[in-house]
């Protein structure tokens, strides 16, 4: 049986046992409002409760081994990375050839993340907040964001007017959020998925 999912991956078929698991198609893909728990403390609330430390390493190994199959079923090159920061996995892949796998404004990282929580899920039995990086996408995003939520701050706080900002995942409101708490300032998130924005607000 072949389940094609062309549509991230030119050439790529995802189907049983080449992975390690059950079919994952993008169809299988739900991405709802509880991405805010499941990325992490938007608008200032935590996530709801910490995964011991064993369970954080399982999910990494298991989405590392995913992530690994991807990368041989599409022919691509990369070294997988995993770690656990805070009370999240993190899978890391690097190479010289991954851009096609981030797409634009991340949108495909985005795609494979939830295709890998997803194989997560279906092994543990548990919904996964692993974060997947590609080519350090998300750590050069997280500075620029962090970077770029201070300096609105700074405009806000000099002119005294609210601030909406253009739509963002979960995981880049999150580091805007910090970056205008940081600076002193307040923000919320407004709207509904995939239209969710930042607006940053004077300190009252």
């Amino acid at each position: 049986m072949d389940c094609n999912l062309s549509g991230f991956l030119p050439n790529a078929n995802f189907c049983k046992d080449t992975v390690g698991g059950p079919v994952v198609s993008q169809q299988d893909v739900e991405v709802t409002d509880a991405e805010d728990v499941l990325d992490g403390a938007e608008d200032g609330q935590d996530a709801d409760a910490s995964t011991p430390l064993s369970d954080l390493e399982l999910e990494g190994d298991i989405a590392a081994d995913y992530v690994e199959g991807l990368l041989d079923i599409a022919d691509l090159d990369g070294d997988i990375d995993m770690d656990v920061e805070g009370d999240r996995a993190i899978v890391s892949v690097v190479g010289a050839t991954l851009d096609e796998l981030v797409g634009d404004d991340g949108a495909v990282l985005e795609a494979l993340q939830e295709l890998t929580r997803l194989a997560v899920h279906r092994q543990t039995g548990n919904r996964a907040r692993l974060m997947l990086d590609i080519g350090g996408y998300r750590a050069r995003r997280r500075a620029e964001l962090a970077d770029y939520g201070q300096s609105v701050a700074e405009e806000v706080a000099r002119t005294g007017e609210p601030k909406t900002l253009a739509a963002m995942t979960p995981f880049e409101r999150k580091i805007v959020h910090d970056a205008v708490a940081a600076a002193g300032q307040r923000s919320e998130s407004e709207g509904e998925e995939p239209n969710r924005r930042v607006v940053v607000y004077p300190a009252q």
